[in-house]
């Protein structure tokens, strides 16, 4: 069995900018981390002795005869570009609830490209897997998705990433004195709304609008390249990030109706009233989860005021996409990109 796991993202600044529409004419730039939270993909030869050929376990179990059969897009676009000439059984398990705002589905095509590609000694780099979820997301699977959520679930770590014109892209780790990203940790809360939804569906409205609302992009953009000079100045404090943050959060929010809610609103207003400096609700909008950045004195008293949601612990992650787990000796069977 081989098992892969990668790690969930948190995008701090320049989302919105890291959509290929977007990126093909003005590039992008995003801030952020990946964190300690996971997504598992375990992947085992099926014995032939079933009615079915491939089993497929994850908030479902599908039992199919062929690849075109899977209902789960990510496992049966991966399956149908690196076609196995065998049975497979395929389990997904994970440390954060999916359609929450933490890139996790490109995590799940990140992981299950590294263990499929692993298992049949097709092994990829680190950029070449970065494009290759990517291609499969936008290309394959036609999800309205960006960009950065793929390469943080690959690369790992602090960083900021810029995406050129041509496709290509660049991972610059944010290196900080041990200090500051103790600082910057102690500063963050991160809560669960209790609101899972489609990030597909809020993205491509945003994605429609991007031709009437430049300046806002623009702007996030902006504010990403303020959000990387503050964070490596020392003479900059880490709460300072957080009117950044806020501003950034306004922006977003313009850029599609759907990005915020009457309920999302509320939270967001009750953790500013109770000492935030700024927040955000991450990913595509809607729901999900939200990120607030507090002074630490006031931590707990913006805890007690958001008391009824899920409060989730996390640090900074630094190796991306990794393999676990080989119990294999390298198969000699092929699997062929079509």
């Amino acid at each position: 069995m081989i098992i892969s796991r990668t790690p969930f993202r948190i995008s701090l600044f320049g989302g919105g900018t890291d959509y290929p529409d977007w990126i093909r004419q003005h590039g992008g730039a995003v801030v952020g981390m990946s964190i300690n939270k996971y997504c598992y993909i375990s992947i085992r030869t099926l014995p032939p002795f079933f009615e079915h050929k491939h089993r497929i376990v994850y908030s479902k179990i599908e039992l199919v005869r062929k690849i075109d059969e899977i209902v789960h897009p990510a496992v049966r676009s991966v399956l149908a570009e690196y076609p196995p000439n065998e049975g497979l059984e395929i389990h997904h398990d994970a440390d954060l609830p999916a359609r929450s705002g933490m890139g996790s589905s490109s995590s799940f095509t990140v992981g299950l490209l590294k263990a499929i590609t692993e298992k049949y000694d097709d092994v990829l780099s680190k950029e070449e897997l970065s494009h290759e979820a990517i291609r499969i997301e936008q290309e394959v699977i036609r999800e309205n998705v960006g960009c950065q959520d793929q390469v943080w679930a690959v690369y790992g770590g602090l960083n900021r990433i810029d995406f050129e014109k041509d496709g290509r892209f660049k991972v610059s780790p944010i290196e900080l004195p041990a200090g500051r990203v103790g600082d910057l940790m102690g500063s963050m809360l991160l809560f669960f709304t209790g609101f899972s939804r489609y990030a597909s569906d809020i993205a491509k409205e945003q994605i429609e609008n991007m031709a009437s609302h430049q300046s806002q992009l623009k702007s996030i953009r902006e504010i990403a390249e303020e959000a990387f000079v503050r964070l490596q100045d020392p003479k900059e404090t880490i709460l300072s990030l957080g009117e950044l943050l806020n501003d950034s959060w306004k922006m977003k929010r313009e850029l599609a109706q759907s990005v915020s809610t009457s309920e999302i609103d509320e939270i967001y207003e009750a953790g500013m009233e109770a000492g935030a400096v700024g927040g955000k609700l991450l990913g595509a909008g809607g729901g999900g989860f939200i990120l607030f950045m507090v002074p630490p004195p006031l931590r707990e008293k913006v805890r007690e005021r958001l008391s009824r949601l899920i409060h989730v612990s996390f640090d900074i992650e630094y190796e991306g996409s990794k393999i676990m787990h080989n119990e294999y000796e390298k198969t000699q069977a092929h699997i062929g990109k079509e």
